[in-house]
């Protein structure tokens, strides 16, 4: 790959807030360059306002995995096989969508929350990595990711919480954390 062309990994990841936010930023910066961006999330219901301005923006498409209902901890193992099921059907489609719609930018935002939390496949997220379009830029966003998705990164950004409001019993406020 000659040094200037699209083509690399990046993860966000960490406890602290921002993740996402860095994804959209990506995504804005990507699209004001005239790039296509696929926005993938999962975990997710799909009513974050990120997305409202996202959607209204050319050259960004939206793909959202079915929303969890409850908390993993709580779900039967039938339940937690279902959504992961789904969630890794959900990464084989973003995966055709990405290749075959021409996309430059791929953002799997709460990918890593998913493999944490048993409802995705880390194999199948490797696989796609390994085997994608030579430039296709992708960002995957949550928590924690696994030695095996670091190694294959090119960046690795950690935000790390210091403090938040959330620590003093203050919900997330709309417009700033939701």
């Amino acid at each position: 790959m000659a040094n200037n062309k699209l083509g690399l990994i990046h993860i966000y990841c960490g406890d602290g807030k921002g993740k996402t936010t860095c994804a959209v930023g990506l995504t804005v910066r990507a699209v004001g360059y005239g790039l296509r961006v696929l926005f993938a999330q999962f975990l997710k219901d799909g009513s974050s306002n990120e997305l409202k301005v996202l959607k209204e923006l050319d050259n960004v498409d939206i793909m959202g995995s079915k929303p969890i209902k409850k908390f993993t901890f709580q779900m039967t193992k039938e339940e937690l096989q279902a959504t992961k099921d789904e969630n890794n059907s959900q990464l084989k489609l973003i995966g055709e969508k990405a290749v075959e719609g021409g996309y430059n930018l791929l953002i799997l935002d709460e990918a890593l929350g998913s493999i944490e939390a048993g409802v995705l496949d880390e194999a199948a997220l490797l696989d796609f990595l390994k085997n994608k379009p030579e430039d296709l830029e992708v960002a995957i966003t949550g928590r924690v990711p696994t030695d095996k998705l670091v190694d294959i990164a090119d960046y690795v950004s950690r935000i790390d919480k210091v403090k938040h409001p959330y620590d003093k019993g203050i919900p997330a406020r709309k417009g700033i954390e939701k």
